[in-house]
C-alpha cells in the first residue's frame, strides 16, 4: 500500500497562475496545453498508474482569496473517500476567521489536516497570525502541514527555511504534529535536525523524485528517521509513478520501505 502525503487537483486557473511560470517550464508545460476543464479522472488515473492507494489532496489559500478552495476539494474526496482525504487551508491574514474555517473543514467536510504555504504568504511559521491555528490543530487532532526549503514558484525562499523559523514553532507547540514538505533543500539538514529534535516533526518528499534526494536525507531515512519521513509526489509537478519508479534504487529494507510508502502517513494523518 503507498500513501501520497501531497497532491493537488488543479483548476485550469492554477495552472496558469503566474507565479507557476518556473513550474511549467520544469515540467514542459506550455499555458496552450492547458485544458479548458480537468475532471477527477485526471488526477485518479495518475494515483492509479502509480498504485497509490490513498492521497492527501490539498486545498491553496493565499492573499488574494482560495486557489483551491476547501470547499470543491472537500467535494472530490467525498466522491472517492477510500481514495482521497482532505487537507485544508485558510485565510492566514484572518486569524479568528481562518480558526473558524478550519474547525469547519475538519467538522463538517471531513478534512484531516491543515496546510499553509509560507512563501507564498512572505510570513514564516513563527509569525503571530499562526499561532491560533497552531493551537486549534492541536485541539482538532489535526496535523500542521507546510512547505519548507526554497520556493519553486517565483517568490522570495527565506520563509521557508527550517531554522530558526519552524524550530520556534516546534518548541513552543510541542504537542503540535507538523509536517515539513519539499524536504527542506537547500536547508535539508536543518530540516533533519528538526525532525531528530522533536518528537512530532516529520518531512515529506514531494517535489523531489527519490534519485535526487540529498544524501543525508536517504542516510536519515535508512537510519534514526524511519518513521519520520513521509512519501509524497506534489502531483501534477511530479507524478506519483515517476517518483515511485526509483524507490527501489534507494535501498531500503522492508520495513522502512513500508513505513515509507505508507505506514507513516497513516500514523501522522489518523488514517487507520
Amino acid at each position: 500500500m503507498t500513501i501520497d502525503a501531497w497532491i493537488q487537483h488543479p483548476t485550469p486557473a492554477f495552472l496558469r497562475e503566474p507565479m507557476f511560470a518556473s513550474l511549467r517550464r520544469w515540467m514542459g508545460m506550455s499555458l496552450e496545453a492547458i485544458p479548458s476543464e480537468i475532471p477527477p479522472a485526471f488526477t485518479l488515473d495518475a494515483l492509479d498508474q502509480a498504485g497509490v492507494t490513498e492521497a492527501l489532496v490539498s486545498a491553496w489559500w493565499g492573499p488574494r482569496g482560495p486557489l483551491l478552495d476547501n470547499d470543491s476539494v472537500a467535494a472530490l474526496c467525498r466522491l472517492h473517500p477510500t481514495r482521497l482525504v482532505g487537507v485544508a487551508s485558510v485565510d492566514l491574514s484572518r486569524p479568528m476567521d481562518a480558526v473558524r474555517e478550519l474547525r469547519r473543514c475538519v467538522q463538517d467536510l471531513g478534512m484531516r489536516a491543515l496546510r499553509i504555504l509560507p512563501w507564498l504568504w512572505g510570513l514564516p511559521p513563527n509569525d503571530r497570525r499562526y499561532y491560533p491555528l497552531y493551537a486549534a490543530c492541536i485541539d482538532l487532532g489535526i496535523p500542521f502541514c507546510l512547505q519548507v526549503g526554497h520556493s519553486g514558484p517565483l517568490y522570495p525562499s527565506e520563509p521557508g527555511r527550517p531554522i530558526p523559523y519552524l524550530d520556534e514553532v516546534a518548541l513552543e507547540f510541542p504537542e503540535l504534529v507538523i509536517v515539513a514538505g519539499h524536504i527542506g533543500y537547500p536547508w535539508t539538514e536543518e530540516m533533519i535536525a528538526l525532525a531528530t529534535k522533536y518528537p512530532n516533526v516529520h518531512i515529506d518528499t514531494s517535489a523531489y523524485k527519490p534519485s535526487v534526494y540529498p544524501p543525508e536525507l536517504v542516510a536519515f531515512l535508512k537510519g534514526r528517521g524511519k518513521k519520520k519521513v513521509l512519501f509524497g509526489s506534489n502531483f501534477p509537478m511530479l507524478t506519483p509513478a515517476a517518483c515511485l519508479a526509483e524507490v527501489d534504487a534507494l535501498g531500503l529494507t522492508p520495513e522502512t520501505r513500508a513505513l515509507f510508502l505508507d505506514g507513516n502517513a497513516r500514523r501522522v494523518f489518523a488514517l487507520g
